[in-house]
């Protein structure tokens, strides 16, 4: 009997790419043996209900079609349980890709990543029943992707630089507090990061160095600098080398509480809550398939 897998995708997504690649995936993933079950939410709230519908049928393997934002949605089905969680990236950041060399853009390199690929156990950070695998942010990028979301005009990454532009304008260092395993912080700063992995946004290595499996979390801290400071640094962030920044501050934790006023955490790119918040690391949380 073939084993069954399920492949899951949104068809919305990246304006039908998503759906584009379902379509060189599935021969060759039939071809190989699986029967696929193919699973399409009309949006958010349908796809995680159908995630969950796998892992309460006991499938052993969760193929998701996308990029970070789907994978942060299929966590929420697949964490802390026995089901893995097997990618294609088809999204525009793809840090998760990145994460585990999966190949993204080569869709029959990434499909034969999921047929032939290892399992390996990793951490996930965790804010209450909510968990995240890649960065949670809490400043400046947080405010940057509020004021993104709330604009019409103009689409995709553009939109993105418009507000980065905007808030550089009239940003001011934000009043932390933080408890870092029950030692507590105070202190202004651009932002705060928690990683369980090393980068965010397309390969911004914001905790760089972090570490997938180690059972802890890395706390990231931009300690205030001028806004020319801050353009100049912003494209340290794809080498990591802004680590070596005289505004930087590194910590490693299992959990973490961050407060502040006014400011909203994202993690994945989606939006979490509003601080204040506590973060914690969920060890070996996920079963993912890699090459």
């Amino acid at each position: 009997m073939s084993q069954e897998i399920a492949l899951l995708t949104n068809p919305r997504s990246g304006r039908g790419h998503a759906s584009r690649i379902v379509e060189k995936a599935l021969p060759r993933l039939r071809a190989a043996g699986y029967a696929v079950r193919r699973l399409e939410g009309r949006d958010a709230e349908e796809t995680l209900a159908l995630a969950r519908s796998c892992v309460a049928d006991g499938l052993e393997t969760l193929v998701v079609v996308g990029g970070d934002g789907m994978v942060h949605l299929a966590l929420q089905a697949v964490a802390a349980t026995e089901t893995r969680l097997g990618l294609i990236p088809a999204g525009t950041g793809n840090d998760v890709a990145r994460y585990f060399d999966i190949p993204r853009r080569d869709t029959a390199a990434a499909t034969d990543a999921v047929i032939g690929g290892r399992e390996r156990r990793v951490d996930l950070g965790r804010v209450g029943a909510t968990y995240f695998v890649t960065v949670l942010a809490a400043g400046f990028d947080a405010v940057v992707n509020e004021r993104a979301n709330a604009m019409r005009w103009p689409r995709g990454q553009m939109r993105y630089n418009v507000a980065t532009v905007a808030e550089l304008r009239t940003f001011e260092p934000i009043g932390y507090v933080l408890d870092i395993d029950g030692e507590q912080h105070r202190f202004e700063a651009m932002m705060v990061a928690v990683g369980n992995g090393p980068s965010f946004g397309g390969g911004l290595r914001i905790t760089e160095g972090a570490v997938l499996d180690d059972g802890l979390l890395d706390v990231v801290v931009i300690l205030p600098m001028s806004r020319l400071q801050l353009v100049r640094t912003y494209p340290r962030l794809f080498t990591g080398s802004h680590v070596r920044h005289p505004s930087y501050r590194h910590h490693h934790a299992k959990a973490v509480r961050i407060a502040a006023a006014g400011i909203t955490a994202y993690a994945d790119g989606e939006r979490i809550a509003s601080l204040p918040l506590t973060v914690e690391v969920a060890p070996r949380a996920l079963r993912v398939l890699v090459p």
